[in-house]
């Protein structure tokens, strides 16, 4: 009986144990010579959220730099590898986990990566990351999957219904006026699909499409890259170290950082900087 006693116990505790685990979470501090960026991670990319909290507990991020900065598009940074003098071919990489869920609304922490070409599977790089920064979109444009359209546009003009299109497309062109190029082929998207029986749009749900309207991002890298975190307060410091004057995109002056990790409960994350936390099924 005693026996028993001591398991159910041993038991309780180790149900605690978990419990109490599952109640806390890490908030990562970046922080920069422009003031500090806190971010969390999230729980369905569990590949990219490990080796970054590893990474910065081993203090690996520390001394490394934004080394590629692009105003209203994003910041990128975090090389370790290449700080510790690895050679590029030998650079590990993370399988992806692209999730149609998160996408590239400004403030979103993705992996950095090589292209498509020699990189199929769309493998992250195993330590770069970069925070979105990125301009409003409104929906029309937002869910235009553009190089579907480009295509589609050819097909359609060579139809007879399409030669007033083809007319004023020409003539666009040849005057250079490429908004209003791009005006006129999102105008015409739904009757060329429907002519064409094809998709020339992109799915996002109602939240998404509100997020981009009024917050921004840069929606044409959604679902190449893995989104795997977001930032909850430093917004200020990713568009200053944005506005850094560069030199071929690398900041003239290096914008350094030092990255930590605190594990703190949830509903403080959530009651300090707003954050709501999905349900978990």
């Amino acid at each position: 009986m005693r026996t028993l006693s001591k398991f159910l116990i041993f038991g309780l505790i180790l149900i605690s144990s978990w419990a109490c685990g599952k109640d806390k979470d890490y908030l990562i501090t970046i922080s920069t010579r422009h003031g500090e960026i806190k971010a969390v991670l999230f729980d369905d990319t569990p590949e990219h959220k490990n080796n970054f909290i590893t990474l910065a507990e081993a203090g690996r991020f520390d001394s490394t730099q934004f080394h590629r900065v692009i105003q209203g598009f994003m910041v990128q940074g975090g090389d370790v590898f290449g700080k510790e003098g690895l050679p590029a071919q030998q650079w590990p990489t993370l399988p992806a986990e692209i999730l149609p869920k998160h996408v590239h609304i400004r403030g979103m922490i993705a992996a950095a990566r090589q292209g498509d070409n020699i990189n199929p599977q769309k493998r992250s790089n195993g330590s770069q990351f970069y925070i979105v920064q990125g301009r409003t979109y409104e929906e029309l444009e937002l869910t235009t999957d553009f190089p579907a359209l480009q295509k589609a546009v050819f097909q359609y003009m060579q139809l007879g219904s399409g030669q007033a299109l083809k007319k004023e497309y020409s003539r666009l062109f040849e005057e250079q006026k490429f908004d209003s190029l791009t005006n006129l082929l999102l105008t015409k998207r739904d009757e060329i699909a429907k002519t064409l029986n094809i998709k020339l749009t992109k799915d996002y749900t109602p939240e998404q499409i509100k997020a981009y309207a009024e917050l921004g991002g840069t929606p044409h890298l959604d679902f190449e890259y893995t989104v795997f975190g977001q930032v909850l307060s430093g917004l200020d410091v990713v568009d200053k170290i944005a506005a850094e004057p560069t030199s071929r995109e690398v900041p003239n002056q290096p914008v350094f950082m030092k990255v930590t990790v605190e594990k703190v409960s949830r509903k403080k994350i959530e009651k300090e900087f707003g954050y709501v936390y999905p349900v978990s099924n």
